[in-house]
């Protein structure tokens, strides 16, 4: 009897541990799993959002200030995020602009975006417009009106950076006129650049009525203005339905009375508009006394055109974004200074060339972009409170020798002044290769990587880093055209301005007859540093340097 009173005052004792360690066991298990899902959700955040370690990690070098994904006002909140990564992260891996949007630009853009909505592709305003194209027309567009829908239609031509700089050209010039602009989607534009207009597209259609008959527009089409100029069947009472602009390098001095105010007067009636073009015009734009003024208006500060622009239009798709996240945390985000090179050589001969090799290192050394190295090994004793300053070069070429030959120059020796010169190329291509998918949007992802450097050098006459250059807000120093294989000396220049280079601007005035110098007719547009007698480029009115 006793025994059973034992047992049955223990079992009670037996039961309560036991469920108390099952309920701690319990716990212990929902308190793991609720930790692993908030650092699942955490994960999940920072990978969805992995540009946000990088910019720290660039903030902590130089500034702390809070990001304007905004830019100023210059681009609209009206967009989805993840449809467009880049439009509002780029600002992440960017120091603060020191340019200023005016509000003037901003008003300008927030009115266009409305036009557009209005009158873009899929509007009753866009297939009214479309109506009598692709026919023998008789209409006389000179007494009749085009309502506020007027277009101009880019076509794709030459290489990749022709193409941003002359998108930007003739999207200024939309501005100016109160067009729509309306790009050829049959190369691989869709695959580069985001839409850049919220609630519309710039897209052309493909059934648009001129698609079959566009590709073959040349200086002798009979709606080219250069030839209807010359044949006198294009004037104040005589305005057909389209007009082609031929504004590439081989066009005529009738061709460029494009620029001139007077043929702009006959121009502004024509419905639609379709230009071919490789060249960065701009600056012929601002020769114009009827858009002059509304041009300061826009652009205060003269050398900040295709800056504001290009952030403005060419935002690149969520591949091609990855390709510069991906390069620019792996190898750039860590570095106390970058260098970008842009390496273009103008030879029938695609290879690699020591004199090329050689100016490189002189124009680098000499303006003190990067470090000597040491004639020969020397003992230096280790500094373990202060780190050695890490500088890395991002180089671009379709060759990779010049960067092997500079991580090697490097590698083999210390540098004079106990840097760490860390070199980077992310693709070496070895020919261009125009309108292929992978290659372009590997040539964009490099512009892109350039303009995040804090100094660049970029090869003479190149629209690569003209683009590069004037992304990023770049005043590059210029790897002036070699001649006869040799290396020149100086080897490089610093440029006056970020503004690409108009290189073959139109050489004689509107009603002139004879050739003028054109770099002197305003005090903001003169000659380019890599072609000092012929090409044009803007620089800032308050800056007295040549």
């Amino acid at each position: 009897m006793s025994i059973s009173i034992i047992y049955y005052f223990e079992s009670p004792v037996k039961f309560t541990s036991a469920l108390s360690m099952k309920l701690k066991l319990m716990i212990t298990i929902f308190t793991c799993l609720l930790l692993w899902s908030v650092m699942l959700l955490s994960f999940s955040n920072i990978f969805k959002h992995q540009l946000l370690g990088a910019t720290i990690n660039v903030a902590s070098k130089d500034f702390v200030k809070p990001r304007d994904k905004l830019l100023g006002g210059l681009l609209t909140a009206d967009f989805d995020q993840d449809s467009c990564l880049s439009r509002y992260q780029s600002s992440l891996y960017r120091k603060p602009s020191p340019y200023n949007t005016s509000h003037y630009l901003v008003s300008k853009l927030r009115n266009y975006e409305m036009l557009h909505k209005r009158c873009g592709p899929g509007t009753d305003a866009y297939k009214k417009a479309t109506e009598n194209l692709g026919h023998d027309d008789d209409e006389n567009y000179s007494r009749k009106s085009v309502g506020e829908c007027k277009y101009i239609v880019w076509v794709a031509v030459y290489g990749l950076g022709n193409r941003i700089l002359t998108l930007a050209s003739v999207f200024l010039y939309a501005l100016l006129t109160d067009r729509i602009i309306l790009v050829d989607q049959r190369k691989d534009i869709s695959d580069l650049f985001c839409e850049p207009f919220p609630g519309t597209s710039w897209l052309l259609p493909l059934d648009f009525p001129l698609m079959g008959q566009i590709d073959s527009f040349d200086r002798e089409y009979s709606h080219c203005h250069g030839t209807m100029l010359r044949n006198h069947t294009i004037n104040s009472t005589t305005i057909p339905s389209h007009l082609y602009l031929h504004l590439l390098h081989d066009y005529r001095d009738y061709d460029k009375r494009f620029f001139c105010e007077n043929d702009q007067s006959l121009v502004d009636k024509v419905p639609w508009v379709v230009v071919k073009s490789n060249l960065y015009f701009i600056p012929s734009l601002w020769l114009n006394p009827s858009f002059q003024p509304e041009l300061i208006k826009l652009f205060p500060q003269k050398d900040t055109v295709f800056y504001h622009l290009a952030r403005y239009l060419f935002h690149p798709t969520n591949q091609v974004w990855g390709m510069v996240t991906r390069s620019y945390n792996a190898y750039l985000s860590r570095a106390d200074e970058l260098l970008g090179i842009q390496v273009r050589v103008f030879s029938r001969q695609t290879k690699y060339f020591q004199h090329v090799m050689n100016q490189i290192v002189a124009c680098t050394q000499r303006e003190k972009l990067l470090p000597e190295a040491a004639a020969q090994e020397e003992s230096q004793v280790t500094n373990t409170t202060k780190p050695p300053k890490l500088k890395a070069v991002l180089v671009t070429s379709l060759n990779p020798e010049y960067s092997n030959n500079l991580k090697n120059m490097y590698w083999e020796r210390p540098t004079s002044t106990g840097e760490i010169v860390k070199v980077y190329q992310p693709s070496g291509e070895r020919f261009q290769q125009t309108d292929k998918k992978l290659h372009d949007q590997k040539a964009l992802a490099e512009m892109y990587l350039l303009s995040l450097t804090d100094k660049l050098v970029t090869s003479a006459c190149s629209t690569f880093g003209y683009v590069a250059q004037g992304l990023g807000g770049l005043k590059p120093w210029i790897l002036y055209t070699p001649k006869k294989f040799k290396t020149p000396d100086p080897p490089c220049g610093r440029a006056v301005s970020m503004e690409p280079c108009f290189l073959t601007p139109p050489a004689h005035g509107c009603e002139a007859k004879k050739s003028i110098n054109t770099a002197k007719i305003i005090p903001f547009v003169r000659h380019c540093e890599d072609l000092r007698h012929s090409g044009l480029k803007l620089v800032d009115d308050t800056n007295d340097e040549l």
